[in-house]
Formats: C-alpha cells, sequence, structure tokens
C-alpha cells in the first residue's frame, strides 16, 4: 500500500518527490515504491457562486439579498479542472491508504488540502507535513516527523469559517452596494478599513497648518552646538520675539565647556525579517510593490531552495534551529559574504541569543537563508537583491554588539545652554556586515553611529569665536502613505481604531492586524486593480472611486475592529474552544443587518472621470481611469465590461532624464512620452536602439501589447467576478 502526498504547487512536488524517489511520472503526479506525490496549483476546489444555490441570483437584485446558504457547496475551479481530475484519480485509487497533506503549513495551505478531500469524498486516515523551507533535509525531517492529521481540524475549521464569512460579508454587502448606487463597488473587511486609513491620512493632510519654529545654534571648534531652553529641554519655540532677544543678548558673549560627558553604549542588531519587514526593507530601498517582494520570496523559497518559507509573521527562531546553524552559514559563505560568514563558522554561537524565543514563533519562524547551497549565477539582480537583505540580516544577528562612546558636551553663553555629542567607534560588531552599504533601514538609522571626528573638550574651556544663528523652520504634515507605509499601518492598525477597546487592540496586534503577512500584497494589488488608489510618484492616493465608496459603505465596514472581532473568535476556533457554528450563526445575522443598513442608506454615487469618447460596444460614455502603472478608458455600464488601455509606464528610459516613459496609443501610432517632456515614436526609438547596439525593445513592447490584450478580453465589469476578485476567496481577503 502506498500513502498519497499532496502539495500545494507542482515546484514543491517535484521537491518532495525527488526525496521521497518518486520517479515515474503519471498525469499530474509522480509515483515511487512507498508514495506517489501530487499537487494542486493554488486553490483547486472553492465555495461556488451564487447562482450555483438558485438561477436567480444570476442577475444582481437587491430583493434577493442577503443570500445565505444553509449549507455551502463547493465548485472545481474551471481554470485547474484538470489538475483536479488528476488529483481525484490518484486519491481514488485502490493502493492508496492513506494521504499526506504537504500544502504550506498555515491556515490557507490547509484549506487548500481539506477542500479537495471534501469535494472527492475522501475520508481515507490523513498525516500532516508541517515544514518551513523545503530544503532535502527539511523534507527528510518532515517525513520522520509527520503529525496526525486530525490535530489540524480545528484549524481548518478556522479556515472554512473565515472563507465563509468573508462570503456572506463581502459577496452580499459587494451585490447590495453595487445595486444600490448602480455602480461596480465591491468591499471587504480588510480593503475598506485599509481604503478608510488612507482616507484619514489624507484628511490630515488637508487639515494642516504649517506653523514656523525657532532656534538657536553655535558654531565652535568645528562643532555645531543646539540650544535648548532650560525647563522644556525643546530645541524649538515658536516664539520669534524670545529667540530674537536671546540672540540679542548673545552677541559678543564668550561660551565655555560647562560638562563633559562620556559614556559607553551599545547597540544590537536589528530583528531578523518576517514577510512585512522585508516587504517594507525593499520598497524603502528597491522601490519594490509588496507582491513583487513576495513573488521573489517565492521563488528563492521554491526555486532556488536558498531561504526559508516567506509568508511568516514572526522575526524569531525557536531553540531547534540552532543546531542547523553552522550548516547554514557554510551554504552562504561565498562571494560578498565569505569572509563574514567564516568569521561565524569557527566561533561558538552566543549563549543566550537574542533571536530565538520559542514563545514568539508561531506557523513558521523568521526568514533566514537555508543548508542549499547559493548559485549566484542562477539568480536575476531582483533575486539577489532580495537574497542579499535576508542573508546580512541573519549574519547580523550572530554579529556582536556594536559598541561606541557616547560623548555629550554641554556648554553655556550669557546663561544660555547648548549641547552636542559626537561617537567614538570601540567595536564594529553586526555594523561590519552593512559597512560601505548605504542604510535605508529605520531601525539601523536610529541607531546609527557616527563616525565624524569630534574633538576633546574639557571643563572650563573657552570656545573662542563662537558663531551664534537663529534657525527656523515649519511643523510638516504627515507624509502620504507609500507602500511600505501602509504596509506598517495594516500590520499594526491600533492607532485608527475608533474604540479604545484594550482587548481588540491586543488582538490585532497578535494577529498581526488587517490582512496576513501571505495577503497583504494582494489586498493592496486589488485596491489598484479596482481603481480605488492611485500612485503618485511613490504616494499612493485614493480616487475619487474610493472616497464615495467609504461614505456609501456601512460603518463597521469600516472599521478594523470588525477584523479584531473575526480574529479574536477565529483564534478560538483553531484552538478548539470556540464552535464553529456559534460562529457562523453570529455571522448570518451580522450579514442581515448589514443589507439592511445598505438597503435603508442615504447617499448617491456620481462617476466624474467621465470622457466624451463613446464606448465602441455599447456606445455609452467611457471612464478615464488611472491603474497602478496605466491608463485605460472602461465604460462606465458595468455590464458591457469594455476597457482599453490607452497608456502604460513601460521599461523603456529617456535619453534625456533616465526615468521609465510611458507608452501611448495603437498600433504604428504608438509613441513613447517622458514626463520631462521628450516624445518619441515607437519606431523611430526602435530604430535609435538599433544604432546604440543595445537592439530594439521588442520584449518591453510585446509584453504591452499582449497586456493590452488580455485586458481588452477581460471581463472588467463582470458583477460577479469583480465581487469574487475584490474578497480573493482563495485566501486574498482574510485576517
Amino acid at each position: 500500500m502506498k500513502a498519497l502526498v499532496i502539495a500545494e504547487k507542482p515546484s514543491v512536488a517535484r521537491d518532495i518527490a525527488r526525496v521521497l524517489k518518486c520517479q515515474k511520472s503519471l498525469n499530474g503526479a509522480l509515483e515511487g515504491d512507498r508514495y506517489i506525490v501530487t499537487w494542486a496549483l493554488g486553490h483547486l476546489v472553492t465555495l461556488a457562486d451564487p447562482e450555483d444555490y438558485d438561477k436567480k441570483y444570476k442577475e444582481w437584485k437587491m430583493e434577493d439579498l442577503p443570500m445565505l446558504p444553509d449549507t455551502f457547496r463547493l465548485e472545481v475551479i474551471k481554470q485547474s479542472a484538470k489538475q483536479f481530475q488528476a488529483v481525484k484519480a490518484q486519491l481514488n485509487r485502490q493502493d492508496v491508504d492513506q494521504v499526506v497533506i504537504a500544502t504550506d503549513a498555515g491556515r490557507e495551505g490547509e484549506l487548500v488540502a481539506r477542500l479537495i478531500l471534501k469535494k472527492t469524498g475522501c475520508k481515507k486516515p490523513l498525516k500532516r507535513l508541517w515544514i518551513s523551507s523545503v530544503t532535502d533535509k527539511a523534507i527528510r525531517d518532515g517525513f520522520t516527523h509527520l503529525k496526525d492529521g486530525k490535530d489540524y481540524e480545528p484549524l481548518y475549521d478556522a479556515a472554512m469559517s473565515r472563507a465563509e464569512a468573508d462570503w456572506m460579508v463581502g459577496i452580499n454587502a459587494t451585490r447590495a452596494l453595487t445595486c444600490k448606487y448602480n455602480a461596480q463597488l465591491s468591499c471587504g473587511r480588510v480593503q475598506t478599513p485599509t481604503l478608510a486609513m488612507i482616507a484619514r491620512r489624507e484628511e490630515q493632510i488637508r487639515q494642516f497648518v504649517p506653523k514656523p519654529y525657532y532656534g538657536l545654534s553655535m558654531r565652535a571648534e568645528g562643532v555645531r552646538f543646539q540650544w535648548k531652553d532650560e525647563k522644556s529641554h525643546s530645541a524649538q519655540a515658536f516664539d520669534k520675539e524670545r529667540i530674537q532677544k536671546l540672540f540679542d543678548g548673545l552677541k559678543g558673549k564668550e561660551a565655555v565647556i560647562s560638562s563633559v560627558k562620556k559614556a559607553p553604549k551599545r547597540t544590537e542588531a536589528p530583528l531578523l525579517y518576517d514577510l512585512t519587514e522585508l516587504q517594507r526593507e525593499a520598497s524603502r530601498r528597491y522601490d519594490y510593490s509588496a507582491k513583487e517582494t513576495l513573488n521573489i520570496m517565492q521563488r528563492l523559497y521554491e526555486n532556488h531552495k536558498v531561504l526559508t518559507y516567506p509568508r511568516t509573521d514572526s522575526r524569531y527562531l525557536p531553540a531547534d534551529i540552532l543546531p542547523t546553524i553552522k550548516e547554514r552559514l557554510r551554504a552562504c559563505s561565498i562571494g560578498p559574504y565569505k569572509l563574514l560568514a567564516g568569521r561565524l563558522i569557527n566561533q561558538p554561537l552566543p549563549a543566550k541569543p537574542s533571536f530565538v524565543n520559542d514563545k514568539k514563533v508561531s506557523d513558521h519562524h523568521a526568514i533566514i537563508p537555508t543548508e542549499q547551497f547559493v548559485q549566484f549565477d542562477h539568480m536575476t539582480i531582483d533575486e539577489r537583491r532580495i537574497y542579499d537583505l535576508v542573508v546580512r540580516r541573519f549574519l547580523a544577528v550572530l554579529y556582536p554588539a556594536c559598541e561606541y562612546e557616547q560623548t555629550a558636551v554641554e556648554a553655556t553663553a550669557a546663561g544660555e545652554h547648548f549641547y552636542a555629542s559626537g561617537n567614538h567607534m570601540v567595536k564594529m560588531g553586526w555594523r561590519a556586515v552593512y559597512e560601505g552599504m548605504n542604510s535605508s533601514d529605520e531601525e539601523e538609522e536610529e541607531t546609527a553611529v557616527s563616525s565624524e571626528h569630534f574633538p576633546e573638550f574639557h571643563v572650563g574651556q573657552k570656545l573662542s569665536g563662537a558663531a551664534f544663528a537663529i534657525t527656523e523652520g515649519k511643523t510638516k504634515p504627515p507624509a502620504p502613505f507609500n507602500e511600505a507605509t501602509l504596509l506598517s499601518a495594516m500590520e499594526n492598525p491600533v492607532a485608527y481604531l475608533e474604540s479604545n477597546d484594550k482587548a481588540m487592540a491586543k488582538t490585532l496586534g497578535e494577529t498581526g492586524g488587517l490582512g496576513t503577512v501571505a495577503t497583504r500584497a494582494d489586498i493592496i494589488e486589488k485596491l489598484f486593480s479596482s481603481f480605488l488608489l492611485e500612485k503618485k510618484g511613490k504616494d499612493i492616493y485614493l480616487t475619487s472611486k474610493a472616497k464615495q465608496l467609504l461614505k456609501l459603505v456601512p460603518d463597521d465596514l469600516r472599521k478594523p475592529e470588525l477584523t479584531a472581532q473575526w480574529e479574536m473568535k477565529l483564534s478560538k476556533i483553531a484552538d478548539g474552544s470556540l464552535k464553529r457554528s456559534v460562529f457562523m450563526k453570529d455571522i448570518r445575522s451580522y450579514s442581515q443587518e448589514l443589507i439592511q443598513e445598505i438597503r435603508e442608506g442615504e447617499g448617491t454615487f456620481r462617476h466624474d472621470n467621465l470622457t466624451n469618447q463613446k464606448c465602441p460596444q455599447c456606445g455609452k460614455r467611457m471612464l478615464l481611469v488611472k491603474g497602478k502603472n496605466s491608463e485605460m478608458l472602461v465604460c462606465q455600464d458595468r455590464e458591457c465590461g469594455y476597457r482599453e488601455t490607452i497608456s502604460r509606464t513601460s521599461n523603456a528610459r529617456c535619453p534625456q532624464c533616465h526615468k521609465k516613459m510611458e507608452l501611448k496609443g495603437k498600433g504604428d501610432g504608438q509613441i513613447f512620452v517622458c514626463r520631462c517632456g521628450y516624445k518619441e515614436k515607437l519606431k523611430a526609438f526602435q530604430e535609435r536602439r538599433k544604432k546604440e547596439g543595445a537592439g530594439v525593445s521588442k520584449r518591453d513592447v510585446a509584453k504591452y501589447l499582449s497586456q493590452q490584450k488580455k485586458e481588452a478580453e477581460a471581463p472588467l465589469n463582470n458583477a460577479f467576478a469583480q465581487a469574487l476578485a475584490g474578497l480573493n476567496l482563495n485566501g486574498g481577503e482574510q485576517t
């Protein structure tokens, strides 16, 4: 008899099959003496569409809402139906007496496998593979210590509850809003509060009134001293007359050193990366979107196998990883890391490492290198960059603390106090790992050590030629969100809670806020593709559609509190302390209340981006919408669904300012346009590239044309498709 192993993706299945010596190729599976390995393609099975319960639901009507199925039906996803049949065939084999779930170790991974088993009616005994990396060693160890499938049934209950709750709340609310206001308006308990946070930030910026402030500085012995108020200890004052009076009193006065204090200081390395912190750093340093970083990480995990599981919310390691540290160091001890890692390989590990904490590791530990040896020539530049960030952070936590001596100097002149400080490096410690790199990491900046020469001062020393000056500035408004700061706000939305409920704040902090590390990138991308967000440079802003949507949705769906309430209950379901039926009963009641509130709501929705261009299919005026990297014309009629791309940011660089140009128009009339004013026809661009010896950028143009074709064929305003896209029932819209 054999065991059937179900992996989440083909690449992981191939790795498992190789380790288990499954070499015989079948339809959608690989077979060996003891095991058969098959795979999903992400989700193969999902919750059924509303029209599968009743044909009348094909038309969106307010009187049919809310839709609350007594028992949820499952359907096979059409695009991957062939693979579902292949998995089903293996599950039904007479010589298969056991199933090993080897999907991603987490709530959604559990759902992927369990829905397949439920749809096929498989009742065979279950085992669970729970690993954080897909190296050969991790796979072997995982199969040596397989878990009992029954232990993970509460986790499956929590995942199913989340999916059904999002279906009932999200689809019903989306249909209700769309019917009520005759516009495609999708909402969800994660995406809508995310929009609300951006709206609040925009309002803070709008209402902000800059206020001028003043201060004093003194320059002496090549050092700049800053004045501080003796009572408030502030270096700034809003009273200009007072500062001017102090300045007048300092003219011609002598400054004397009144205090010199030296103290040893030490800073520890920043914590290891979880996915969100890595996405923030990649955004700050390389301007990668959260989705781009996740995709790169996934390749490094699945294809190259050089980094551990990316979708983690922990920045710590469990104690049982420590024995593998030296092997991981040897694996990454090449190229720029050879000397840095080499110094650590022959040294004992820290006695009590600060980065090891079993209590702060949930499903997966922090992202670190695996024991797989690295081959840089097989990596793209983007993969090298992300790998570099992870490896350097891994090396940094293994190095000792950075030690330096801080000198704090106080000088007095005319009774006023001026301060300066300088640092003298004693031991580089972990900072040696980042030497020569431009730091963009906030945690590193906070602990930055100045390398400037700071002179020796002594008490009573007179500072000859002290030059005083008035400093001034204006208070600044909060900065608009970019992808890095939006990820931070989603991860910790406590500041945006409208209630003062400490339990909710604690839950949001413990459970990772809005969305999960695995879904935030998709949620942000979905908000762009739904034309609710737009980018100006790196900054993110709400569109008019989003601003109107926030006025029309029920209050609950705008607040992070809803996610906190759900997550508290889902956590209890996962640990077995709350019955799934109790939670779902509450969700049914809540869905009914929600629809009633929308039905009785007062408000209007107005398209303020209408153009005079008519839709070639239905003749109605089209909307001008801005995507993340493109501009489109979209038919205002959601039933029609016609759209066309009119411009897209390309990879072609402007020959004058070297910024990315936009490709506009159709066919032979396409033209590159740069914000600096430079314009160039596509044909001229191709000829110029030929002359420069760089070849024609056919790939970029072909990609653009292919994308245009896909977008033209895609049912943008197909109501239910858009609702599902907004909800992302396959794992995108969740806590």
